[in-house]
């Protein structure tokens, strides 16, 4: 069965955060946009059960601008998504501030989390416990942080609080341009992030072989197809046109790729293989 992995994003655009770096910190969406937002994502759900979805083997990722977990709708979604037998992942991007006792009816096998530290937002000590809860659900995820200078300590402890087998992801902080981070700094990241590397430099990509627009899709709320998050060009819509006329070889138009749900797809960095399955959830496979 051919792969088919989707990035989908609504129209939900609020957080419970107030993070320096995120533009969507203390939003509120009003009645209208989550009413929307709703109607898109059940929208979604139902392609999901439907034949041309059948007809593949779905990783599923939902990136939301904001905290969409606080929304029970998107618990349902998926808790039901991961019990389809064509969906081999879902997962969602979360702070784990929700109710995630809501995910309990969950197949395991399917459904990871794509947890983030905010620790501006929360202690070490709230995230850890948060943590404890998935443990004790019994669910697999992945947690990440954003490598700022000031939180580097704050990180390593982080790594020596989490079970060993939990990958802990950092995003560098590349807002700041070269020479943000100073000697030794870089090194004590890498450490903890074997793929740190990748993520502190905005990757070559330009006419490179990627599998966005190939067998990895961005879908908008209203159904709206593109090659990835980072290319406007719409390529069709997931509701009126075939798939498979959706879906073909493209070489990236951009010159450089800077972030993971981008270069992950890029073909010479053979990412895709070493997530496997745990790709919807930034969960690295065993070794």
């Amino acid at each position: 069965m051919t792969g088919l992995h989707i990035n989908w994003r609504g129209p939900l655009a609020s957080c419970n955060y107030d993070c320096s770096y995120c533009p969507f910190a203390k939003h509120v969406s009003s009645r209208e946009e989550l009413a929307r937002d709703q109607a898109d994502l059940e929208r979604f759900v139902a392609w999901c059960r439907g034949p041309q979805a059948r007809a593949r083997r779905l990783s599923i990722l939902f990136t939301p601008w904001g905290e969409a977990l606080f929304r029970p709708y998107y618990a349902a979604a998926l808790v039901e998504l991961s019990q389809l037998e064509h969906v081999a992942a879902v997962a969602i991007q979360t702070n784990l501030s929700s109710r995630l006792e809501a995910l309990s009816q969950a197949n395991r096998g399917s459904l990871a989390l794509w947890t983030t530290f905010h620790p501006s937002e929360t202690s070490l000590d709230q995230f850890v416990e948060r943590c404890g809860t998935l443990d004790a659900l019994g669910l697999r995820y992945s947690v990440g942080v954003v490598g700022l200078r000031e939180h580097i300590e704050l990180i390593e402890q982080l790594r020596a609080e989490l079970r060993p087998d939990v990958y802990l992801w950092i995003n560098a902080y590349k807002s700041a341009g070269p020479g943000y981070y100073q000697a030794g700094e870089h090194e004590r990241l890498a450490a903890i992030d074997p793929l740190f590397p990748l993520n502190a430099v905005r990757q070559p990509s330009l006419g490179q072989a990627c599998a966005a627009g190939r067998s990895a899709i961005f879908v908008r709320g209203d159904g709206s197809v593109s090659r990835c998050h980072f290319v406007a060009d719409a390529l069709g819509n997931l509701y009126t046109d075939p798939l498979a006329e959706l879906l073909g070889e493209r070489p990236c138009p951009q010159q450089t790729c800077g972030c993971f749900i981008g270069y992950v797809q890029l073909d010479r960095l053979d990412l895709r293989r070493r997530f496997g399955d745990g790709l919807a959830a930034r969960v690295l496979r065993s070794a």
